[in-house]
């Protein structure tokens, strides 16, 4: 395979503009952008003419389940899928077996990554009531951030005590990612419905449990922690119109305090689970239609900074379970990103370029990526063309996932990912895989 790609005619969408260009890839980074570029016997020609040329979508937060859980999902089987849903780089969350909870465990997440990982990658070290020694102890640009679940979690990776809590938020090295959830209201809420059904509460319940004043009440303080401090904060899949009074509207650069909505809080409501059911069972709980439609005004009006995924996958079984509290929480999703954030488009939401800009732009600046998020000379290739047409229907037979199955059966999408490159390399093509993982080790400008 050469390294010198020649993509012709493509319609980028770059740092809020479309132009039809040509772009030259070049020992894995982007060698020129024109008008038109002169082809040579050294290159090898892709021609995009009809497709849209975007920066690979950046994804915040995804559960890959390596260490300890893979027989749900790996690095491996999820990043692949990532590759077909336009995503090239990833930061994976600490809630594994064992956990990502000291510096140790979290290097060795990185070369578990290396060599198997098909898109870019970043691991996230969570805090718990007892290790703030080595959250001190992490070097400031050495990985994405510190994950702190504010409610209800797996082990012990609640963090709900007050001082440990002031602590991580005093003394964190570098950003603080939040799960905001109070859990003694979750906790209340799920007696009162126990009271009323047993363990087979039906799921439509479940916005009513995890509700909006659990978010409220834990986002509250996260964002007042912060205020305190000085601290770098993003909180992480805000659900509710509430929530969204504690943000500023604005650009990324220079904010404090960002925020992130998911596709599946943006794509799904509450009148979902009559046909989804446990299928769309996450937590936070995918909301009321109201709570869908102020989150896509509040990505419009740059008040919520970032669309991710929250991919966390479980098996068909578990999610066949009658059991509320033993039905796991969480949808993958990764192997349909950024159309299902394309479908913002098309309702009217955002625009291209705004999309463009929640998916890649805007996590590489929030988070400081180095010379990734942009199409643009001497940055990493990491590229997809996606074809503006409607897909066919999403079908069981073609998920990619370890898990086997999709909470988007059924669905056509206005756009189709055709190809996307990694690191320079075309790795996806129209539903077929190239070579070898090729992903990279995320570097960051140490920021706090």
């Amino acid at each position: 395979m050469t390294d010198n790609i020649l993509i012709t005619q493509a319609r980028m969408v770059n740092e809020g503009h479309i132009q039809e260009v040509d772009v030259l890839i070049r020992r894995g980074r982007i060698a020129q952008i024109a008008a038109a570029i002169t082809a040579d016997h050294t290159m090898q020609i892709c021609d995009a003419g009809g497709l849209y040329l975007l920066p690979g979508m950046i994804d915040d937060q995804v559960h890959f389940r390596e260490p300890g859980l893979t027989y749900k999902a790996d690095i491996a089987t999820e990043s692949r899928a990532a590759l077909a849903g336009g995503i090239t780089s990833f930061f994976e969350m600490p809630n594994t077996q064992p956990q990502t909870t000291s510096c140790d465990a979290l290097e060795a997440k990185f070369d578990l990554a290396a060599g198997r990982a098909w898109g870019n990658y970043a691991f996230y070290l969570g805090a718990t009531n007892d290790n703030i020694d080595e959250i001190r102890r992490l070097r400031p640009g050495q990985t994405c951030g510190i994950k702190v679940f504010m409610g209800a979690s797996t082990g012990n990776m609640l963090v709900d005590a007050p001082d440990i809590l002031e602590q991580i938020f005093r003394d964190a090295p570098t950003l603080i990612a939040t799960h905001c959830e109070d859990t003694p209201t979750v906790q209340a809420n799920e007696a009162r419905y126990r009271a009323q059904y047993g363990v087979e509460i039906p799921v439509q319940y479940h916005p009513a449990i995890r509700s909006e004043q659990a978010c409220w009440r834990s986002s509250s303080m996260a964002v007042a922690l912060a205020q305190q401090h000085g601290t770098r904060l993003h909180v992480l899949h805000l659900t509710t119109a509430k929530e969204l009074s504690l943000f500023q509207a604005g650009p990324v650069e220079g904010k404090q305090i960002t925020s992130e909505a998911c596709v599946h809080h943006l794509y799904f409501s509450a009148e979902d689970y009559a046909e989804r059911a446990s299928l769309i069972k996450c937590n936070p709980a995918i909301k009321q239609a109201s709570d869908q439609a102020a989150l896509r005004q509040a990505l419009a009006e740059d008040r919520l900074d970032v669309i991710a995924t929250d991919h966390a996958p479980h098996t068909w079984e578990e999610k066949q379970r009658t059991d509320y509290f033993r039905t796991p929480a969480g949808l993958p999703l990764v192997q349909h990103a950024v159309p299902m954030a394309l479908e913002l488009v098309h309702a009217g939401s955002l625009t291209l370029a705004q999309v463009v800009h929640k998916m890649a732009h805007a996590p590489a600046r929030l988070f400081g990526i180095q010379e990734r998020g942009f199409i643009r000379e001497g940055y990493q290739a990491d590229l997809i063309l996606v074809d503006p047409t409607p897909s066919a229907p999403v079908r069981r037979d073609q998920v990619l996932y370890k898990c086997g199955w999709t909470p988007l059966e059924g669905v056509v999408f206005q756009h189709q990912i055709v190809q996307t490159f990694v690191n320079g390399e075309l790795k996806y093509d129209r539903g077929r895989f190239i070579g070898s993982p090729n992903g990279q080790r995320l570097s960051f400008q140490a920021c706090r």
